[in-house]
């Protein structure tokens, strides 16, 4: 999670579920319904901060899960599936207590970057068993609404959690979470975690990437080789180190590339920037 986007409909959104938790592709499993996965081309957007009318010439969207998908596009749905938002803390501390990662002194932790978020705990079978079975009617409810795939942000918490975590427990999640998705007929998105390689694909069954800066951080071959044309790149305006035109002449840059600025305002803010390639 490179970019701070607090998402407040998500966060009150949630804290609703977690009171109440107790041309198309074959989805790999029986049980699953069928989806429709990222196209390889197109013009995508980057919402999460506000629902506006995509510029003209857009043809995929990502929005809050809470928001409505955009009309006569290709929709994504954002969920926060590794850690909690800010406003629903005291709701799964509460109702899920065991769902928190803790230290040896039974304090949860937090990411260092973003102390008010805390790390869901992968570590066993029935912990990501119950986070699953939370998250899941977010997921329900982004399929119900329209959408045609989801991504879940913080794949890579692991890397937060001052080694309590593993990459393996959260790959379990993960496998989990992408299961809960295609039941739903909704593709399902790797968010960044470049170190994966093609074992994010193998063994959780992501269908395509919802990169942030590959190309500032020199990570796009990682994930364009693993999902071909299937990679969208966020870059963000007030960090990118080159001008736009030459991130855009980039023959090692996704076809689907953006300019976003960090809070990912809508146009109504002086602070908005949008560009693509």
């Amino acid at each position: 999670m490179r970019t701070r986007t607090v998402l407040i409909t998500t966060a009150m959104a949630l804290v609703a579920v977690l009171g109440t938790a107790g041309c198309a592709e074959a989805a790999p499993t029986s049980a699953a319904a069928s989806y429709r996965n990222l196209p390889t081309s197109g013009r995508p957007d980057y919402q999460l901060g506000g629902s506006y009318t995509p510029p003209s010439g857009v043809t995929i969207v990502e929005r809050d899960s809470t928001a409505k998908p955009a009309k006569g596009t290709y929709d994504i749905c954002y969920v926060n599936g590794f850690q909690t938002q800010p406003e629903s803390a005291r709701t799964w501390t509460k109702s899920y207590p065991s769902a928190i990662l803790r230290d040896r002194a039974g304090k949860p932790v937090s990411d260092p970057g973003w102390p008010d978020e805390m790390l869901l705990d992968t570590r066993t079978a029935a912990k990501r068993a119950l986070i699953t079975k939370v998250i899941a009617k977010t997921v329900a409810r982004c399929g119900a609404r329209g959408f045609d795939a989801v991504e879940f942000d913080n794949l890579d918490s692991w890397t937060r959690s001052g080694k309590r975590l593993t990459r393996a427990g959260n790959l379990a999640l993960a496998k989990s979470l992408v299961a809960a998705g295609h039941r739903h007929g909704l593709a399902v998105g790797q968010k960044n975690t470049p170190q994966l390689g093609a074992s994010g694909r193998k063994q959780t069954g992501f269908d395509f990437v919802v990169a942030e800066e590959c190309v500032q951080y020199r990570e796009c071959a990682a994930y364009t080789k693993v999902y071909g044309g299937r990679v969208i790149d966020v870059e963000y305006s007030d960090t990118l180190e080159r001008s736009w035109g030459s991130v855009c002449k980039l023959k090692s840059r996704p076809a689907m590339t953006i300019l976003r600025d960090r809070d990912l305002v809508t146009p109504k803010d002086d602070a908005y920037v949008y560009e693509r390639c």
